[in-house]
């Protein structure tokens, strides 16, 4: 389902992420989501479990956790696995859609992390006005 304008005979039909109703912004809104971000490039290397998930992403809440993983899943972005084990066991993987994701959020981390600097010092120059 797109959001857009009818099809024309050679137009490609692409969503309309402008629209609040348009399911494209709607996943926008999960892969931009802070907590989604961080737990794409966390599961880059393969599966975690809740645990290790909890304990790499620094300030996540259970509650936020919980419901980034479940939207997450449900978008098709990872898969999760439960193990018939005593304890349970529970892990995380990235589908293959989830790793088609992983360039993109890789490369706003690193931009976050190569331009940290310019951007304290914005904020810094913008607090002193």
């Amino acid at each position: 389902m797109k959001c857009s304008t009818p099809p024309r005979d050679s137009v490609q039909v692409r969503g309309n992420t402008y629209r609040r109703d348009c399911p494209s912004r709607q996943v926008l809104d999960r892969i931009g989501d802070t907590w989604s971000v961080l737990v794409v490039i966390s599961l880059a290397d393969g599966a975690l479990r809740y645990g290790e998930l909890a304990a790499r992403i620094d300030g996540v809440s259970p509650k936020m956790l919980t419901q980034t993983l479940r939207g997450l899943e449900r978008d098709g972005l990872l898969e999760r696995t439960v193990h018939a084990v005593v304890p349970p066991r529970v892990d995380y993987e990235l589908t293959r859609l989830g790793r088609s994701l992983l360039g993109v959020v890789e490369a706003l981390d690193d931009w976050a992390e190569s331009n940290i600097d310019e951007v304290v010092s914005a904020r810094a120059d913008y607090d002193t006005r």
